[in-house]
């Protein structure tokens, strides 16, 4: 893999970004992780300059609004263009063996006939399980249960394929019983909603998220060797960069990263 380009950096309600997903680059092919909330993740994958055609790969993480729905899109246009013999190979659409069932009734609730009758002819559903791995792009991929109170949640481990590894987290803090996957790790990504001077106005744990702060605990901990934060409220955008790793130094000496929408990280 090549770098990471985040199309939506916000949580839930942002309206002034997009919800949170990214897109792992690996040559011309693009593996999607989630999709955000709706037909925005077009406009997203057009800012960044990725295809629909070099999707060949998308992880869904949980069944949320702000996650499926942008997959659903992609899914769509994805089978406009098979239609119109215009990609080449199949779809494979990777998300936790409870998901699978969730996401393809919502698929075929709202898509075209001439679209759902692709299913499982080119555009397939694969269920993923606990401490699964899976060879994705000529790269091993490890899922694991985050082990969530609200809604069950799928992150995984990625080999990159340079001697690295990449490990998302999900969108709460990180169990303890997944450590095992993260320790020492190259790069983690893990949710930070907001600032901890900042919890009292935002009030992050009621909605199961963590704030700068444990985020950073929890990758000193491990000894990750780069934090990326995401998943964060919308209303400071643009001092999120200074103000998220000002407070992050406090409490983890590795190199953190606060990706806006659209920005791009090298893996190197």
């Amino acid at each position: 893999m090549e770098r990471l380009i985040m199309l939506g950096s916000g949580a839930a309600f942002a309206r002034n970004c997009y919800n949170s997903c990214f897109a792992l680059q690996d040559g011309e092919e693009y593996l999607l992780v989630d999709g955000g909330g709706g037909n925005g993740i077009l406009n997203q994958l057009a800012g960044a300059g990725i295809p629909v055609t070099k999707i060949h790969n998308i992880y869904l993480t949980h069944e949320d609004t702000d996650r499926m729905f942008g997959v659903i899109w992609v899914i769509r246009m994805i089978a406009a263009s098979m239609r119109r013999e215009e990609y080449p190979g199949d779809l494979h659409i990777y998300c936790h063996s409870d998901l699978v069932g969730t996401l393809r009734s919502v698929a075929r609730m709202v898509l075209s006939q001439k679209s759902r009758w692709l299913f499982d002819h080119r555009i397939l559903f694969i269920p993923v399980y606990d401490n699964d791995t899976r060879r994705i792009m000529d790269h091993t991929m490890t899922f694991f249960d985050l082990y969530s109170p609200n809604v069950k949640q799928y992150g995984f481990s990625l080999d990159l394929g340079n001697g690295e590894n990449f490990v998302f987290a999900g969108d709460e803090v990180l169990h303890p019983e997944n450590y095992s996957y993260a320790d020492h790790c190259s790069w983690l990504m893990h949710e930070a909603f907001c600032l901890y001077s900042q919890q009292e106005i935002y009030k992050p744990y009621d909605a199961g998220h963590v704030t700068v702060k444990e985020a950073c605990m929890v990758a000193q901990e491990l000894g990750a060797e780069r934090l990326i934060l995401f998943n964060t409220e919308d209303e400071n955008l643009k001092k999120r960069k200074a103000l998220f790793a000002a407070e992050g130094r406090l409490y983890y000496r590795g190199r953190i990263y606060v990706p806006d929408d659209l920005d791009a990280i090298e893996f190197a």
